[in-house]
């Protein structure tokens, strides 16, 4: 049983009156207009460049602030260790640079079969130029669990990655015990929390992340990414820069001027998250109480789902983790992937196809580069909408 208010929630977005059933959320979630409306806001007060000298200076630089402290509230995070980014797979890359130019041959790190390609190719590629090596943690094909990561660390770990929920199969890895054994070796963790932020709590303290990534779009918000670490982490790291751009943390990880207006949407989004439970207290006690609010929501609607599908012949659900978020991969017997997902498209049903960038992930499931078709429910997602997918598949399968 869920305390948030469907109705309510649903009310919020604009688009969800246009009829269409999303199930895309992974890829990007719907946007509430309180979101749309700050980002409106923010473009026509007056915004130019940070500073303390004029009113305009002085407003930008508050637009950033409660933008790092918003997203700080998010994963229990401190807003001095905030990064913003175009996206998190440019931050990751852009990190991975940074801690790379300290390894050599010997080095090694660690990446996971399950992750979404952002979190191991960035990695890959710049253990591969400093020499270092790359061991890969794999994964049960058909449950979709990972392996035991112990007999891949060494005194020679220097960074493990992984996701706290996989985009493609929705799997929830024990991501706490994988930083405590990486942490016994004196290694760093780096979380991708993209796919777990729109759907539970997050507390980057609880997981052991040294460096967790989250984007807000996924949640709510604007097209961009976020980096959070302690900042005396990020003290100690030297990003390459522009001479006279900032030397402090963390702007001297921020390349250019940021999309000041994007920030704003930022902290209407979490605002939004925090107001989705009615209740008292800080914001940080708030997003808490609405996460969990939402976990709960969507759990229903998941059982909800997994049992209709399992009564229809002929659709095979792929990967049966123990903890999981509210994301579906399935595929239909004598349909590809592509052809379902345009027929679920023509009848107002967004469900897309493919492997999500979890290349390796697919690959090593046993479906190639095709992948399968995701369902990924939301907080606005109805027991309707999941009605209207099951009916569709079962007139579509006889």
């Amino acid at each position: 049983m869920s305390d948030l208010d469907l109705e309510r929630v649903r009310a919020a977005f604009p688009s969800l009156a246009l009829g269409v059933t999303h199930f895309d959320g992974p890829g990007g979630s719907q946007v509430p207009s309180a979101v749309a409306a700050a980002v409106a806001e923010a473009m026509t007060s007056g915004l130019c460049q940070r500073g303390t000298a004029s009113a305009t200076e002085r407003r930008t630089e508050e637009v950033v602030l409660e933008a790092r402290r918003a997203i700080a509230d998010l994963v229990g995070g401190d807003s001095r260790g905030v990064v913003f980014g175009r996206s998190m797979t440019q931050l990751t890359f852009d990190l991975s640079r940074t801690l790379s130019s300290g390894w050599g041959p010997g080095d090694e790190i660690v990446v996971t079969g399950l992750d979404h390609d952002a979190n191991i190719r960035p990695w890959v590629v710049a253990a591969e130029r400093a020499g270092a090596t790359v061991r890969w943690l794999g994964f049960d094909p058909v449950a979709a669990e990972l392996d035991n990561l112990g007999p891949l660390l060494s005194e020679r770990t220097r960074l493990v990655a992984v996701t706290a929920a996989s985009n493609l199969f929705g799997t929830r890895p024990d991501v706490a015990a994988i930083s405590e054994q990486a942490h016994a070796v004196g290694a760093l963790v780096f979380v991708d929390a993209v796919h777990l932020a729109p759907h539970a709590p997050v507390d980057v303290a609880a997981l052991g992340a040294d460096l967790l990534a989250v984007s807000p779009y996924k949640f709510f918000g604007p097209h961009l990414g976020a980096l959070v670490a302690d900042p005396a982490l990020l003290e100690g790291l030297r990003p390459d820069k522009l001479l006279p751009s900032s030397d402090a943390v963390p702007e001297r990880f921020e390349l250019g001027t940021l999309p000041y207006e994007l920030l704003a949407g930022v902290t209407a989004a979490v605002d939004f998250i925090a107001s989705l439970v009615p209740g008292a207290g800080q914001r940080r006690e708030r997003v808490l109480a609405s996460m969990s609010a939402v976990a709960a929501h969507e759990a229903g609607l998941m059982r909800r789902l997994l049992e209709g599908m399992a009564a229809i012949d002929g659709v095979t659900v792929h990967g049966r983790p123990a903890s999981r978020t509210p994301t579906v991969l399935f595929t239909v017997t004598g349909r590809s992937p592509r052809e379902l997902h345009e027929h679920l498209g023509g009848v107002g049903i967004n469900a897309p196809s493919g492997h999500f960038y979890a290349i390796e992930a697919s690959r090593h499931a046993g479906l190639g580069d095709e992948g399968g078709v995701r369902v990924g429910l939301a907080a606005y997602s109805s027991p309707e909408d999941v009605d209207r997918l099951l009916e569709r598949l079962r007139a579509l399968l006889g």
